[in-house]
């Protein structure tokens, strides 16, 4: 997905516009009671109730593997700020303010936090509810005073000698000002980046998360399916946001987020800020995805309203068929640069780029995704981080064509043993542009 912050922003905006209620984060609302949904959004229901939340068991199990490999590149201790990776190892969901609230995960399997003493309850309680009914999760909890400097206080624990850290990691989302405040307070403790360590441990997924990803997959899919027929003349971008936003709503997938394109927008990868309306013959690039378990979806359709002239086919196919090349150069053991190259390859002898030049795909073929929407490792050609199995990408080598329009199809895969597997088989021909 390229996904911008205005995206997110307009979003939030189209849904007020279209009788939902003001969302808590943008691109995240539901429908406001009362509202009038068109009856084949009315009729949508959930189909993510089975979903397996991630469990106790597995989060310990991805600690240990972070621990054994803090052990073997001689780092002591991690540090992580609120985000993804926090949600990642530890389960809690936390915000960022300007008082520290963070994990230490250490690399003989000890778990501590530092807090606010008025959050160490709160804290507590979102710890006990991971560990899971009738347990504990086995954490210290060092908390600090309004009047005292919780660095000091972080600094003293980790010198500690019977603690014996010399070497702490910092996850790339530590703040400068955390990082500089802990330095001052512990200057015998040497930093360094926890960036390889947690990347080894998040860019592979279970079987657990692949299904989770898989579910978010599935809402996407059935939303596109159902607001497709639903989009009219007169449009704007923002109106079918707010109808992808209320599908994947109804049908179970949280956070909702996208965009869509119409016309000369559809050029711009991350769209245009001129107001777009669908009318006949214009090409409309879709982009969205949603939730599940946490875990992310991201596709992209693109369709042209009413009668495709020849040119939109031909371009449409073009891009499809570099869908079939990427997927085709994603195999186990390939360096994932590999897979740009070959579409941009394709690309360059139909006339496109060169490299990363328009008319052609200005952007990487594809990223990873899992929590967050865009994850190491990308399909890029200065990515040489060999495909294993469970990493997850996104594939998408669209063509832009500035001043007229572009032709983005996106889906993301896994890798196994034995190759690639869709999570969203793409569509096969324009005339049946959501599969």
């Amino acid at each position: 997905m390229t996904l911008s912050r205005r995206q997110f922003v307009s979003a939030g905006a189209a849904l007020a516009a279209a009788g939902a209620a003001a969302p808590l984060q943008a691109g995240t609302a539901a429908p406001a009671p009362g509202a009038t949904l068109p009856p084949a959004l009315a009729s949508l229901s959930s189909i993510t109730t089975g979903a397996q939340p991630i469990g106790a068991a597995e989060r310990r199990a991805r600690r240990d593997k972070l621990g054994a490999l803090m052990r073997h590149s001689g780092v002591d201790a991690v540090l992580i700020e609120p985000g993804s990776s926090l949600v990642y190892f530890t389960g809690i969901e936390w915000w960022i303010s300007e008082r520290i609230t963070a994990a230490l995960i250490m690399a003989d399997g000890g778990l501590a936090f530092i807090t606010p003493a008025f959050e160490e309850d709160r804290l507590r309680e979102l710890l006990d509810a991971q560990a899971g009914a009738h347990a504990k999760t086995p954490a210290n909890v060092l908390t600090w005073e309004e009047d005292e400097d919780p660095f000091v206080l972080l600094g003293d624990w980790l010198k500690q000698p019977s603690r014996k850290i010399k070497t702490i990691a910092l996850d790339e989302a530590v703040r400068h000002f955390i990082a500089h405040r802990l330095q001052q307070a512990a200057p015998d403790i040497r930093h360094t980046t926890a960036v390889g360590l947690v990347n080894g441990c998040r860019t592979v997924k279970s079987a657990a998360e692949l299904a989770l990803m898989q579910l978010a997959a599935d809402v996407t899919v059935a939303a596109y399916r159902a607001v497709y027929p639903l989009v009219q003349a007169g449009m704007d971008n923002a109106a079918i946001a707010a109808l992808m936003f209320q599908a994947q709503s109804r049908l179970g997938g949280d956070s909702p987020a996208g965009g869509a394109q119409v016309g000369k927008g559809s050029a711009l990868p991350h769209g245009s800020k001129e107001p777009e309306y669908v009318a006949e013959g214009q090409v409309v690039l879709m982009d969205f995805g949603c939730s599940v378990g946490g875990y992310r979806s991201d596709i992209s359709r693109t369709f042209v309203f009413g009668e495709p002239n020849a040119e939109q086919r031909k371009l449409w196919q073009q891009v499809r068929r570099g869908q079939d090349i990427a997927f085709a150069t994603a195999k186990p053991g390939t360096p994932a640069r590999e897979v740009d190259i070959a579409v941009r390859s394709y690309y360059e002898t139909l006339g496109y780029g060169p490299d990363y030049r328009l008319p052609g795909l200005s952007h990487r073929t594809g990223h990873g995704i899992g929590l967050d929407i865009h994850e190491p490792i990308n399909f890029v050609r200065n990515e040489d981080t060999p495909l294993v199995a469970g990493m997850c990408l996104s594939n998408e080598p669209g063509i832009y064509i500035p001043g007229k329009y572009g032709v983005r199809l996106e889906d993301c895969l896994y890798i196994t043993d034995e190759g690639p597997r869709w999570f969203s088989t793409p569509p096969e021909r324009i005339d049946e542009p959501m599969g």
